[in-house]
């Protein structure tokens, strides 16, 4: 997933590290799976989910898909624990970061990269043309900055007075209005440097408003730049950037200058112009380059993690307050990022072209070409492509949510959620979700290997190493056709065998928990900030022949859609017989400890092929596949959906402690029933979704008495209006 060199910095307050069975000491409280006959497959799959459900809950924006549902679910009462995860995540999306375009910044931990995208690239990785200087590097760990503290030697002020370095920046005093302060002399190339992000505090600048009192002064200051063939300040090379009112600590501006036209040729130096008024007060910490390390996955994981959030808890204030940034988050994708004009997404950023940051000459030279191939997503090391098919596939999946949800709104108007010119209809969704799924799903097809790639570069060049995951999540959107699924699952079987990769058959399975990652060894298709990864062998690293715990999630659904549930269950019992010799050796850690099973785990600090603990937190997918897989089961904002997909031998499926709205229920499903037990009782009208056919609805109270029985015709899409609550046993029988 990240850079194998730093992995210790990744949310170390949340790392944890495995345990043995015995030591899980699961509470009572949390869901069981009832499977008779499999007793001891469903209780590895109960510990495989209390493991990582432990440091689950709202983390970077990446992850807001994957960890909504699957932390909110388990009713877990003790210590108020379900509460406080609805407070979390409510509290978490909100605050999530959106810049004025709807770019939904991607929060992860600190670095000198963008501050609303990926901790690296950082210009300490690029070649030449990059440049800074920091006077303080507090708050940043050494591998996510890789540079020094330098003093203010050779810099020039221009109306101001030097106060030293102190309180981790170098102070500054302007004496005269609209001072200044120029930088040493330095070598600054465009295409390495698409911004420039200064840290700093002020004070003076721009006054706040109080009681009687109102200052004017309208401070825009702004950057400017000389350059070789032009050695002097001028008028025509500034870019403004807004002030920042007095402040308790460093606020981090970043000036996108690639936006200008003048930011071209060779820059040597940098100066900035405060616009202030006299006896304002400066701190600057640092002044660099930067490189364009946004996602432009962001904001597909903020909406569906906003739509699961408001499905599994039905708080209509969350949604009343976010619905605005919703819609607009969706808006940017749409235009910002070419779905409405290109029917897919690609990257508009600098930087993300792409094309690989390596080159391989015929003679087997290595080019490095810096400032190529920077990542979009989760498989950070991957240049992943300038139209991205794996973004496209997020994009057409949150377009089926936000229709979902848009649905859900205009039938209850009672909500009191307001339209106004953000909102796009739920029917133009669709179309445009279907126009997507139409065009892109042969951009993305590879006709050769009978799959699809990753993407397609500037120059038209397409990229296929066997993404699993890719092919996986394909089939789960309901991006791939019938068709397309078919053969995708056929590769991955080993009943049809892809001529070139270095994996087939069964050792697509090597590593037992889930597929390979990518299934042809990969030495050319990266950042150019991986430089070396001839040196790492395959399997040594994630995304070249490794794998990822999660992502066997996707697998298992997908076998379901394409062969049925008895070959998924049957890749279950599979990966819970590996768990289960992962528990007994005492945790993943001790399991491949040393290497001995052929690789060594990734996270924590440590490279490795395997992606299972630490910061791997999606690893809490799998068992996600008796939720939403097996039993069927899918939040919407009235209600529940129940889709039994049971195996042939298993009897029945009860999940108990589901935490949906404000109940907490106990389901249980046979091929032809479905059983509701509630604790608590629905305060607002709450339907039943289930499959199309003639059902009945048998009402039992706690001892077992019928109530009554209501015959019922049910309509694919139409709820059933029921009344879950303590003393009644909702029994649906076709």
């Amino acid at each position: 997933m990240l850079l194998d060199f730093a992995m210790s910095a990744i949310l170390e307050a949340l790392l944890y590290t495995s345990v043995s069975r015995v030591q899980q000491n699961i509470p009572d409280d949390f869901p069981r799976f009832i499977v008779p006959d499999h007793e001891n497959e469903m209780e590895l799959i109960r510990e495989l989910y209390y493991l990582h459900y432990v440091p689950a809950g709202p983390l970077a924006t990446l992850w807001d898909e994957w960890l909504s549902g699957s932390s909110l679910l388990p009713a877990v009462e003790k210590d108020n624990r379900m509460e406080n995860l609805r407070a979390r995540w409510s509290q978490a999306l909100s605050a999530r970061r959106m810049d004025s375009e709807g770019y939904v910044a991607t929060h992860q931990h600190s670095s000198i990269a963008h501050q609303d995208g990926w901790p690296f690239p950082f210009w300490k990785q690029g070649g030449p043309g990059t440049w800074g200087w920091h006077f303080s590097l507090q708050g940043v760990p050494q591998g996510w900055h890789g540079t020094e503290e330098k003093t203010q030697e050779g810099w020039e002020l221009v109306g101001g007075v030097d106060k030293g370095i102190s309180d981790n920046a170098w102070n500054i005093e302007l004496t005269s209005p609209k001072a200044s302060v120029r930088t040493p002399l330095l070598t600054i190339l465009p295409d390495q440097s698409p911004f420039i992000q200064l840290r700093w505090g002020a004070n003076g600048i721009v006054s706040s408003s109080s009681l009687g009192e109102t200052r004017m002064d309208n401070a825009q200051p702004y950057l400017e730049w000389t350059t070789e063939d032009e050695p002097e300040f001028f008028a025509d090379k500034r870019f403004y950037f807004a002030p920042i009112a007095e402040s308790q600590g460093i606020a981090y501006t970043m000036i996108p200058v690639y936006k200008s036209p003048a930011w071209k040729g060779k820059i040597t130096r940098l100066g900035i112009n405060f616009d202030n008024p006299q006896g304002a007060k400066i701190g600057i910490q640092s002044l660099f380059t930067q490189y364009d390390t946004r996602h432009n996955i962001n904001n597909q994981n903020f909406i569906r993690g906003c739509c699961q959030y408001f499905w599994w808890t039905r708080d209509i204030n969350f949604l009343r307050n976010n619905i605005g940034r919703i819609r607009l988050a969706l808006l940017y994708m749409m235009d910002v990022l070419g779905g409405k004009s290109e029917k897919c997404i690609l990257a508009p950023f600098p930087g993300h072209d792409g094309r690989s940051g390596i080159e391989i000459t015929p003679e087997g030279k290595k080019i490095i070409h810096s400032g190529h191939g920077i990542g979009n997503n989760y498989w950070d090391l991957l240049p992943m492509g300038y139209k991205d098919a794996y973004a496209t596939m997020h994009y057409y999946d949150s377009l089926n949510y936000m229709a979902q949800l848009e649905q859900e709104i205009s039938s209850h108007p009672e909500w009191g959620i307001p339209a106004g010119p953000l909102k796009v209809s739920s029917d133009e969704i669709k179309n445009h979700a279907k126009e997507v799924k139409d065009f892109a799903n042969k951009l993305f097809w590879n006709d050769r290997t009978g799959r699809f790639t990753c993407g397609i570069d500037v120059d038209g060049k397409s990229y296929d190493y066997g993404f699993t995951f890719i092919n996986c999540e394909a089939i789960y959107y309901n991006f791939a056709t019938d068709k397309q699924a078919k053969s995708i699952m056929s590769w991955l079987s080993g009943d049809r065998v892809v001529e070139g990769d270095t994996s087939q058959g069964e050792d697509i399975y090597h590593w037992r928990f889930g597929p390979r990652a990518t299934t042809k060894r990969n030495i050319d298709y990266y950042g150019w900030f991986w430089s070396g990864p001839e040196t790492i062998p395959w399997g040594g690293q994630v995304q070249d022949g490794g794998a990822v715990l999660g992502f066997s999630y996707h697998d298992l659904a997908s076998r379901i859609k394409v062969y049925g549930a008895d070959n998924a269950e049957k890749r279950l019992e599979e990966i819970m017989e590996w768990f289960g010799e992962v528990q007994e050796a005492g945790g993943y850690r001790e399991y491949y400890k040393d290497g001995k099973r052929g690789t060594t785990l990734q996270g924590g600090g440590t490279a490795g092929g395997l992606g299972l603990d630490h910061e791997f937190f999606e690893s809490i997918l799998v068992p996600q596949i008796m939720i939403n897989g097996f039993l069927g089961l899918k939040p919407h904002g009235d209600g529940i959906e129940i889709r039994p997909n049971l195996p042939k031998d298993w009897q029945s499926l009860e999940i108990t402690r589901i935490h949906l709205h404000d109940l907490i229920l106990d389901i249980a499903v046979t091929k032809d029933t479905i059983t509701l037990k509630s604790k608590g009782e629905a305060r607002l009208p709450f339907f039943a979704y289930l499959p199309e056919g003639k059902w009945k609805l048998i009402q039992f109270d706690t001892d077992g008495k019928k109530i009554k029985e209501i015959s019922l015709d049910v309509v694919d899409g139409e709820g059933l209006s029921i009344q879950p609550k303590d003393d009644v046993i909702l029994h649906f029988t076709r």
